[in-house]
């Protein structure tokens, strides 16, 4: 085993998990931290950014979605404790919003003096089964949207928990940008109708209007200044531009990318929420 931890920020969220199973399976330790672990990590809580990162040698990182963070000094004091390696989940975004996010996060993680590596992934297959935004609406059996038909390369966070190991652990990786798509593009009609098959559910998608997603997001309470964050995302997908898939796992992994239906079958006792 090697011996030298390697530290996980949300390790126990969406892709942190992924990360962290992969990385025991190589058999590296993980010092896996939230704001809910002990040691504890909050990123406003610099008290708790030390013993974090005490003894690592690499960090995987990703951002909470309650806001910005100090991700540039929390970059910099991790290489001034040692860490060599660091490896950002960004997103593969292309409406301005996000852009702009995105771009300032990977700048202060190229900025801090570690080898880096960007991971761009699609949205992610468990969106369907843990993104409460799809879930809620699943849940009343159908999803409203503003994407249209247009297609979206989903991914499954297991490999992005894979190749976050890989660029953790394994050399070649520093200074890369890895865009992560699944093999496959889908309509959300589509995706929902897979979802649908595989846990014998009644589920319909309906594509709305902009507007109308605007007053969806309204009646659930979204503050209105932050509807064009998520209206932005869809319109990316709707004009067609999110669509394609890259090689990028592939290279990364030496294997396909596992496909929606390929992670339905294999995961639909959670789908079913059994």
């Amino acid at each position: 085993m090697n011996t030298t931890p390697i530290l996980v920020l949300g390790g126990t969220g969406k892709t942190g998990r992924h990360v962290v199973d992969a990385l025991v399976r190589r058999g590296h330790r993980v010092r896996a931290v939230s704001r809910s672990t002990s040691p504890r990590f909050d990123w406003h809580d610099r008290d708790t950014w030390k013993e974090a990162l005490s003894g690592v040698g690499a960090v995987y990182i990703v951002e909470p979605d309650d806001g910005p963070v100090p991700l540039g000094e929390f970059s910099r004091l991790a290489v001034e404790a040692g860490v060599v390696r660091q490896v950002l989940l960004s997103a593969r975004s292309r409406d301005d919003i996000h852009v702009a996010l995105k771009g300032a996060s990977e700048a202060a993680v190229r900025e801090s003096g570690a080898e880096w590596t960007m991971l761009r992934p699609a949205w992610f297959h468990q969106n369907f089964t843990e993104l409460p935004m799809f879930t809620e609406s699943l849940a009343a059996g159908e999803l409203r949207l503003p994407t249209g038909e247009g297609r979206e390369p989903f991914i499954d966070a297991r490999d992005i928990g894979e190749v976050a190991a890989e660029a953790l652990t394994a050399p070649g990786h520093a200074g890369k940008v890895y865009e992560l798509t699944g093999p496959q593009s889908l309509t959300f009609a589509e995706a929902v109708a897979l979802v649908g098959g595989a846990t014998g559910r009644e589920l319909r998608f309906r594509a709305v209007s902009e507007e109308d997603y605007a007053t969806d997001l309204l009646a659930a309470g979204l503050p209105e200044e932050h509807h064009e964050m998520f209206i932005g995302l869809f319109r990316v997908i709707r004009e067609g531009r999110a669509e394609g898939e890259t090689g990028d796992v592939r290279e990364v992994l030496g294997r396909e990318p596992r496909s929606f239906a390929a992670w339905l079958a294999e995961d639909v006792e959670v789908t079913r929420g059994g």
